[in-house]
């Protein structure tokens, strides 16, 4: 059965994408949970151009991005977690994290794609952090402090 999918799902495709499923994962999966709809004719021709309006927002949003690497080379973050006396933190900081701490303190609106963050950070102290956007690249700081 072919089907468009809504939104991304892990293992089978991403949004948009159109997708052949076995009609009962299609039927019992799937279309219950939203994630994807039936691949008619008027619903492929709907997709193609949600798909061209998404990329132009991208490609906005990149270019958005590309003059703001200075703001996020010379910014420096701030954030507080729990830890243990060696300096450890109990929850790893991921790229959500991250993202939020930027648009607050460096009013920078960023997504996660374009953070290279290769393992969550767990340790107290000041950490370099890449942002890559096509072929050029910024670093901020990130000091991570321990709170009580």
């Amino acid at each position: 059965m072919k089907v468009i999918l809504l939104k991304s799902v892990p293992k089978i495709g991403k949004k948009y994408d159109v997708m052949d499923v076995s009609s009962g994962f299609a039927m019992n999966s799937l279309f219950p949970r939203g994630l994807a709809e039936l691949a008619t004719p008027k619903g492929l021709v709907r997709v193609k151009e949600l798909k061209a309006a998404e990329e132009v927002e991208r490609k906005v949003r990149e270019d958005l991005l590309l003059k703001n690497l200075g703001e996020i080379s010379a910014a420096s973050i701030t954030i507080e977690g729990k830890a243990n006396a060696k300096g450890h933190l109990f929850a790893g900081l991921h790229k959500a994290e991250l993202i939020a701490a930027l648009k607050d303190q460096a009013r920078v609106d960023i997504t996660e794609e374009y953070i290279v963050l290769d393992k969550p950070i767990k340790e107290v102290g000041e950490h370099k952090v890449e942002v890559k956007v096509q072929d050029k690249t910024a670093e901020f700081t990130l000091t991570v402090k321990a709170t009580e």
